[in-house]
């Protein structure tokens, strides 16, 4: 097992291998991975990798971080700002990670969640998405 302590400063034209895993095992500093070929990684990193990141070198390939999709509720944007400051006040308020993207707001897929959004009829769709959400954000997750 090869240990990883950084992420790649270079990124090399090789072809890629995936390594695999969810949002919530990227966040922690140690821990393992299998890549797509069988190779196995260990992890004591300084800080935690993001999906994307290179990790490992071969001669043959690039070894990458894949994060994995996830099940989230999504709510489209709509051009007023005062419902859409509310809702992201809300969602904060109950202490669960949000992402932000051009046209819509992701959170995880949570009971809590899905009963506010009914409760208040904004209507939001389930989907799967690399879910990342504000680098800062801290939440009640486990």
């Amino acid at each position: 097992m090869t240990i990883i302590h950084a992420p790649l400063a270079d990124v090399l034209s090789l072809p890629r291998i995936a390594l695999r895993a969810d949002r919530l095992t990227l966040a922690k500093r140690r821990w393992r991975g299998t890549a797509e070929d069988g190779a196995e990684f260990g992890f004591d990193l300084v800080a935690p990798l993001a999906d994307g990141a290179a990790f490992f070198a071969s001669e043959q390939a690039l070894y990458a971080i894949q994060q994995m999709p996830e099940r989230v509720l999504e709510v489209a944007l709509i051009p007023k700002p005062a419902p859409v400051a509310r809702l992201g006040w809300t969602i904060g308020n109950l202490h669960f990670p949000i992402q932000v993207t051009e046209d819509s707001i992701r959170v995880p897929d949570d009971l809590a969640l899905r009963q506010l959004f009914e409760r208040e009829k904004i209507p939001f769709t389930e989907c799967e998405h690399v879910f990342n959400p504000f680098a800062k954000a801290h939440g009640h997750e486990v």
